[in-house]
């Protein structure tokens, strides 16, 4: 039996935005990475853009908003692929959502599904105001969480061309009952969100709990995921494993994208495998897609679910190969 318990709290329109759109360069471009800033929602989120080897200045390029997993920030697995597809000839932009990393939003460190969507949005928009971008090659690239973010964007903005997903974590009400103690845990974890965000809005104070623990099950992330806890993967200083706002159980468990589906005409590229997590249900999206111009990778593996889906966050097999596959998709359809 494929352990699918090792998956619990793991990875765990268009024609209208309320965007501010404010870019600030902070660096020099004298490298192949820039950091910048762009408004969402009247708050300041700060990202880093990511050049070609062969950029020159007064030429557009396409670009790729790129998104990690849940809880994370840029220089984890967002930059890691930002940085690698830009040596594919893309701009590409990896940032800080609202709430995390150097971003602002309060409360901190609150996982808020809509909020992220928006912030794909309102990024896509910051992107259309330089003059390198090509405005109609502009693609989103994700990888688990970031990839069910991703693709509702993409399904409400037709100015996302084409979209590509690697290990992408999809859900609706039954997949969560199976990975938080069924019915009655779900229930609980969104009760106690509700409490929590009552805490807020009366005194201020946010109730957080560790973000990944290998000794509290009450923990965001339980158990011994190699990527979250070593410091030379994803355990950065940047990113915080002691914080994760108890508020985002409800937006979290309460998200259901499946329906989203029906509504996304972008060229879409999804790469999965049986050893990533609820391969069914990125089988289930892919199927439901409206599009026709969409493609499902299925990578063979030995790995149980869901130990593959780490590999995609930063290890070379997995990560070469879905930059090569997400690459050549975006570069035949933007």
């Amino acid at each position: 039996m494929k352990t699918l318990i090792l998956a619990i709290t793991v990875l765990i329109s268009a024609s209208t935005y309320a965007y501010s759109i404010k870019a600030k360069v902070l660096k020099h471009k004298n490298k192949q990475m820039e950091q910048v800033t762009f408004k969402s929602e009247g708050l300041k989120l700060v990202g880093n853009l990511y050049y070609p080897a062969d950029y020159k200045k007064g030429e557009s390029y396409p670009a790729i908003v790129v998104s990690g997993s849940w809880t994370t920030v840029k220089e984890q697995m967002a930059g890691l692929y930002a940085e690698r597809f830009a040596r594919e000839g893309f701009i590409t932009l990896a940032f800080d959502f609202r709430n995390y990393g150097q971003s602002e939003g309060e409360p901190r460190f609150w996982e808020n599904p809509d909020m992220k969507v928006q912030d794909i949005k309102n990024a896509v928009s910051f992107l259309e105001t330089l003059p390198e971008v090509d405005n109609n090659k502009i693609g989103a690239f994700a990888v688990c969480a970031g990839s069910m973010y991703s693709l509702m964007a993409a399904a409400e903005d037709s100015r996302i061309k084409a979209v590509v997903t690697a290990a992408s974590w999809l859900q609706d009400a039954e997949a969560v009952k199976l990975f938080y103690g069924g019915e009655e845990g779900v229930q609980t974890k969104i009760a106690a969100a509700r409490k929590a965000k009552e805490t807020y809005a009366k005194e201020g104070v946010v109730e957080y709990i560790e973000t990944i623990s290998t000794s509290n099950p009450a923990a965001a992330m339980y158990g011994p995921y190699d990527y979250y806890l070593n410091p030379e993967r994803g355990g950065i200083k940047e990113w915080s494993n002691n914080k994760f706002a108890v508020m985002s159980w409800e937006d979290w468990l309460t998200l259901d994208p499946m329906p989203y589906a029906t509504k996304l005409n972008a060229p879409t590229l999804m790469i999965h495998s049986d050893g990533c997590v609820l391969p069914q249900y990125t089988k289930n999206f892919f199927q439901k897609i409206a599009t026709d111009n969409k493609q499902l990778d299925w990578i063979e593996t030995e790995l149980d679910s869901p130990m593959q889906q780490f590999n995609f966050y930063d290890q070379e097999a997995e990560v070469g190969l879905a930059v090569k596959k997400g690459a050549a998709w975006f570069k035949a359809k933007l």
